[in-house]
């Protein structure tokens, strides 16, 4: 998907992100974050956007939907891999739609095209979190075929507890 493909939504594309488009990334990623009231959790900046999406070791992809060059929604995804299945599938870190463009269809055509990739690219299934109070997001995903994974318990390690663990930083 080098140029532009239609979305099927008058007017609106959506297109691999470039170096270039990590200003509007980061500006994404904090309105994100302040709709889930998570800004004070944002430590990106540019600099680690650029080296995580467009450096030496890639980790990760975003697709931005746009019309008429202004980036409406956007969705960061990387691979990940299932034992069990035996292939790789796709990880939706994050898909946020700007305010003003929600009901239009975005969001489903974004996800349409994560699907259609993880199929081109031999995936066994796509999988993403959702927090448990965004009701709105949690039912538009089960129209779509969605299914909650209520069994599984997530879990994090970060900060000072990575650290420790890793045997870096702090007592053990």
């Amino acid at each position: 998907m080098s140029s532009p493909q239609p979305t099927g939504v008058e007017g609106v594309t959506q297109r691999f992100a470039t170096a270039a488009d990590v200003p509007v990334i980061l500006e994404l990623i904090r309105e994100l974050a302040e709709y889930e009231r998570l800004s004070h959790e944002v430590v990106a900046d540019e600099g680690l956007l650029q080296e995580s999406l467009f450096g030496c070791r890639r980790v990760a992809e975003v697709i931005i939907a746009e019309e008429h060059g202004e980036a409406l929604a956007f969705a960061l995804f990387f691979h990940n891999f299932s034992t069990f299945v035996g292939r790789p599938g796709i990880y939706l870190e994050d898909i946020y739609v700007r305010p003003r463009a929600r009901g239009r269809g975005i969001g489903r055509a974004l996800l349409v095209l994560l699907a259609k990739i993880a199929v081109e690219r031999g995936c066994g299934r796509m999988e993403w979190s959702v927090l448990d109070w965004n009701e709105p997001a949690i039912g538009f995903y089960r129209k779509l075929g969605a299914a909650a994974m209520d069994e599984w318990t997530v879990f994090r390690l970060a900060g000072p507890a990575l650290e420790r663990l890793a045997g870096t930083g702090g007592a053990r």
